[in-house]
This record gives C-alpha cells, structure tokens and sequence, in this order.
C-alpha cells in the first residue's frame, strides 16, 4: 500500500471550498481509478489562512501512474482548485506503507498490519 501526501494553502473560505472540491469532484474521479484505497483531506486553520493536507492511498505505484501519468511524483491539480488555493505543492510525496493501526469493530484493540 502507498499513501500519497500532497500539501496546499488557501484563505479560511477559499479552504472550505476546495473542501467542498476535493469531496464532490476529487474523490469521485479517484473511486473510479483500479487501485485507489482511500482518500482524506486534512485542514489546519493557521494565522492568515488553512494548510490542508491531502492524504490517499493506492494498492500501488503502477496506481497512482494511473491517476499522474509517468511520474508518480506529480501533482494533479486542476485549474478550479488552482483558483481556490493560495499556493500548493507541484509535487507529492509517495510513501510505502509499513505498520497501519485501525481500530476493531467491537473492540478497543488495533489491528496492526504489516504490508509487503
């Protein structure tokens, strides 16, 4: 599994709609890409503004190929969401993931997970 982390920055309102962006048009496109296993967008109210951080997770590289082209290291970020942000990362970070803790349904206890 990779998790695949790019950040950006934008005015309190400008945030609230990328918000609305990433869960109306974002992550429809990417439910429909073989490989996609998740999606979260991360906001973080800061002096003058937000940080958001967005956070997916993919099967694999050759998934996140499917979605960026070429370079998996690439981000994709359409002119609406260029409009909406006051600066973004023109790169994104691809890390495997190596130990994932969720809690089980019904009890208190993580499940940890190891991927390969």
């Amino acid at each position: 599994m990779i998790a695949r982390i790019w950040r950006a920055a934008a005015t309190r309102d400008k945030a609230a709609l990328y918000q609305h962006h990433f869960a109306t048009r974002v992550v429809p496109h990417l439910q429909a890409i073989d490989g996609f296993a998740g999606a979260s967008l991360l906001r973080r109210d800061v002096e003058g503004g937000a940080e958001v951080l967005a956070l997916t997770l993919w099967q694999d590289l050759d998934s996140i190929r499917a979605f960026t082209g070429p370079d998996p290291g690439k981000a994709i970020v359409d002119p609406d969401a260029q409009a909406m942000l006051t600066s973004f990362d023109a790169t994104a970070a691809n890390y495997e993931v190596v130990v994932e803790a969720r809690p089980d349904i019904g009890s208190a206890a993580p499940q940890i997970e190891r991927s390969t």
